[in-house]
């Protein structure tokens, strides 16, 4: 009997990666808590990359969709849909952008490819300026804008794309300074960047926490800094909140909020945890750019009604339950249990994060050589114990990534760091 592995490897890309050398097959799930076809069960700490926001199986979710689908489950967005008007309602609030319209997508993807259209066509530019060691997403114009060789597998674009320091704070030529130097350095570099390109920048794109990067992130108030030196060009800045939204970093809703002072973005991209697995994905912009397309335009699946109906059951309980605060208070323990457990193991160089969203970045003992034949052998190790984590970490992936659902219990986190202990010592 052919295994599924071997259908797999059959029919799908070779570039559509699984992890494990013996890939596992997911078939449900509880809590935080996954089962795979084999009957063990896992302690989940990545949640699908992120996209298991609140729990698995959550029932207000599963009873929203269930009651959607049994209604309608398709129109398109040539007629009203009151699940989407109601969650984009939400949304605009939540946001912080005044006057604020809301576009649905599938995928982060595509939210990010809509965010370019926006602001290119609004700006008349096809200048981009994005973030070294950034990513959003797979597509054309996505990898284009993405500063990781790992993900960008074409040279060619529809954008200039200028790449700006700043994404990370603990490598780089302005590591060994301090927050405001390095702020200042940032700052100083954009300006330098400014002063070569000729006619308007569109836009600057930006992930708060770089994800696919390592969690990693700059001192608060760079962007803050940055969006004075963009006000005086009219230049755009984009936040993508695909992976610190809906309140995972603890501290704050959105990751552009330690950020803030001098007002939102412009456009803000989502995804991911509002679906809590549903395709879910969407633009926020003020309504003077997001009104400025000049061209019809419509989604046959974005703001699906039973996708809607997910993200505002998900929203609903998220809130209702202040998983934000949880994320905050269950987060800070777990990130101070795992930078005392990092600091006897040698090959880890540096635990970092906010919230529910943490890091764990691996070298070669003795050195600062990324290691991600480590960070492999620690991801196999955890598994073995019953925990699924994630990777990143910049072209060398040698970053332990830590993403579970919000509503992680205490004793849950003191699980998981116990099993991720064994797994870094193992090895």
């Amino acid at each position: 009997m052919t295994s599924l592995y071997d259908r797999h490897k059959a029919v799908i890309p070779d570039w559509v990666a699984l992890y494990y050398k013996q890939p596992i097959e997911i078939t449900h799930g509880e809590g935080r808590h996954v089962w795979d076809a084999e009957g063990n069960r896992y302690l989940d700490f990545f949640g699908g990359i992120l996209t298991t926001m609140t729990a698995h199986a959550l029932p207000e979710v599963t009873k929203a969709v269930s009651e959607q689908a049994g209604r309608i489950i398709h129109s398109s967005t040539l007629y009203l849909n009151r699940p989407m008007v109601e969650l984009a309602e939400r949304i605009a609030t939540l946001s912080g952008i005044p006057d604020a319209r809301v576009f649905f997508t599938t995928s982060g993807t595509e939210a990010t490819d809509t965010a370019l259209l926006l602001a290119t066509g609004h700006r008349r530019s096809n200048q981009i300026l994005a973030m070294r060691n950034s990513y959003h997403g797979r597509s054309f114009s996505a990898v284009s804008i993405t500063g990781n060789r790992s993900w960008s597998p074409t040279s060619l674009s529809p954008v200039q794309t200028l790449y700006v320091h700043g994404g990370v704070r603990t490598r780089g030529p302005y590591a060994q300074l301090s927050d405001a130097q390095f702020i200042e350095a940032c700052v100083a570099d954009l300006e330098d960047i400014l002063g070569q390109t000729r006619g308007g920048v569109a836009a600057l794109i930006a992930e708060p926490i770089q994800g696919v990067g390592g969690f990693t992130s700059p001192p608060d108030g760079l962007y803050a800094a940055f969006r004075e030196v963009l006000d005086r060009q009219g230049i755009l800045w984009i936040s993508d909140e695909v992976q610190t939204g809906w309140g995972r970093t603890g501290e704050h809703f959105w990751g552009w909020q330690a950020h803030a002072e001098n007002g939102p973005p412009d456009i803000l991209t989502f995804a991911k945890g509002i679906g809590n697995g549903m395709s879910i994905g969407g633009v926020v912009a003020t309504a003077e750019i997001m009104n400025s397309l000049d061209a019809n335009s419509i989604s046959t699946f974005g703001g699906s009604p039973v996708t809607m109906a997910a993200g505002v059951a998900n929203l609903s309980y998220l809130l209702e339950h202040d998983l934000q605060g949880n994320a905050r208070r269950v987060g800070g323990l777990l990130i101070e249990r795992l930078r005392a457990i990092g600091a006897g193991v040698p090959a880890v160089r540096e635990v970092r994060g906010r919230g529910l969203m943490i890091a764990i970045e691996l070298v070669k003992p003795g050195t600062d050589e990324a290691n991600p034949e480590a960070a492999s052998a620690v991801l196999e190790a955890a598994r073995e114990g019953g925990l699924l984590l994630g990777k990143g970490g910049g072209h060398n992936t040698s970053t332990l990534r830590i993403a579970p659902p919000l509503s992680l219990t205490v004793a849950e986190a003191e699980e998981g760091a116990v099993i991720l202990e064994q797994a870094l010592h193992s090895v």
